[in-house]
């Protein structure tokens, strides 16, 4: 991506697993002015803490031996039901009307996970991916980072 455009009304996706900013360009190409538009976050504790169970084990049906299966991530499974749900607002949000392009700024992690659910009216609104992990910082600094991504290319 040598140069990110994005004009008035356009969203700036920014996540990771466990939150998402969807932030809104109020200004113009040449003067970005992003603004909050919603806030996602999800509590996701780890999987020790989400459950208990020791990893089953399989019996076969012939000989003595055991072998154990193993345990259910469900930290895991939490982000992937958290960005499964975000790229269905992005569907929703792109079919309404509410946005015509958005770019997505994520974690390497998120962005290969939230990939596989990008439905085909998503596909075609992406203006770009930017594979970086912004979503702890403030609006202002995310702004700062883009721009200066932008200038080194």
């Amino acid at each position: 991506m040598n140069k990110m455009r994005m004009d008035k009304g356009d969203w700036l996706v920014v996540c990771d697993g466990r939150k998402a900013l969807i932030l809104e360009n109020l200004g113009d190409d040449k003067f970005p002015n992003l603004h909050t538009r919603e806030v996602h976050e999800q509590p996701n504790p780890s999987t020790t803490a989400q459950g208990s169970d020791a990893p089953g084990r399989l019996h076969p049906a012939a000989g003595g031996a055991r072998s154990s299966v193993e345990q259910t991530d469900w930290h895991d499974e939490t982000e992937r039901a958290f960005l499964r749900g975000l790229a269905g607002r992005l569907d929703a949000a792109v079919s309404s009307g509410e946005t015509k392009a958005l770019t997505m700024v994520a974690s390497p992690r998120a962005l290969g996970m939230i990939r596989a659910d990008y439905s085909d009216v998503v596909r075609k609104a992406l203006q770009g991916e930017v594979s970086k992990d912004l979503v702890k910082l403030p609006v202002y600094e995310i702004e700062k980072q883009l721009l200066l991504s932008d200038a080194a290319k």
